[in-house]
Formats: C-alpha cells, sequence, structure tokens
C-alpha cells in the first residue's frame, strides 16, 4: 500500500489530482522512445516550416 493512499483515508480529505505537467511527464517516461521519435519529428517539422515561409518571404532585390 502506498504512502498517498493511507494519508488520504486517514485524514479523510481527498487529495488534488496531478497537475497536467506531471502527467505528461510521467506519459513520456512511461512511452520513452516513442515520445522521442515523436519530439523529433515536431522538431524537424517545424525548423522545415519555419525555413519554407523564410525562404518564401523573403525580399526580392534587384541588382
Amino acid at each position: 500500500m502506498s504512502i498517498h493512499s493511507s494519508d488520504n483515508a486517514s485524514s479523510g480529505k481527498p487529495s488534488p489530482s496531478p497537475s497536467f505537467v506531471k502527467l505528461a511527464m510521467r506519459n513520456m517516461v512511461r512511452k520513452g522512445t516513442q515520445s522521442l521519435v515523436h519530439f523529433g519529428l515536431t522538431a524537424v517539422g517545424f525548423v522545415v516550416f519555419i525555413f519554407l515561409i523564410a525562404w518564401f518571404g523573403r525580399p526580392n532585390i534587384p541588382s
């Protein structure tokens, strides 16, 4: 039995639910490699998107 569940039973107060950040971190640690692959794909996609925006939005300076 965990410490948290015995504390809740004795005090009678419900514990606050974990924050979204804590849940996301726990989920990321549990899924491991899949999270890293998705993060890498997102980072590469973002860099490509920024590069394309910069490429198509570059000024056309006549020489």
